[in-house]
């Protein structure tokens, strides 16, 4: 699987914009990478923004590694996994594993694909 959190970002940068940032505000292609993180100043609307934005991971702290290996759990067991045991495996509270089965039960069509391409990708690599 990813070995770092930045990993997990690069990843979905990649199969979210296949190397070009998109601002999720304006839409521009303009932006300026800041040096030490995975963020994007949009030389259009000169706002802030990183990958999340727009997203099921959008304001959440959590590490997206714990998110990546929910996101598999779900997929791997249908979907047929309680709140109880998947706090267990990936080692959160139950209330933050029961925000993340909300999210990903809960996801926009677009952000479907992205779920998709992500438990694709970590099965292979499993």
């Amino acid at each position: 699987m990813f070995e770092t959190h930045e990993d997990c970002l690069a990843y979905l940068e990649e199969i979210r914009w296949n190397g070009t940032p998109i601002c999720p505000y304006c839409g521009s292609t303009k932006a300026t990478k800041y040096k030490k993180e995975h963020r994007y100043r949009c030389n259009s609307c000169f706002t802030s923004y990183s990958v999340t934005v727009g997203t099921l991971f959008h304001k959440t702290h959590l590490d997206l590694r714990k998110w990546f290996s929910a996101i598999l759990l779900l997929y791997k067991l249908n979907r047929d996994i309680s709140i109880r045991k998947l706090a267990k495996e990936i080692q959160v509270n139950r209330a933050t594993a029961s925000l993340i089965v909300d999210r990903v039960l809960n996801v926009s069509p677009e952000q479907s694909e992205i779920l998709g391409k992500i438990v694709q990708f970590i099965s292979s690599k499993s």
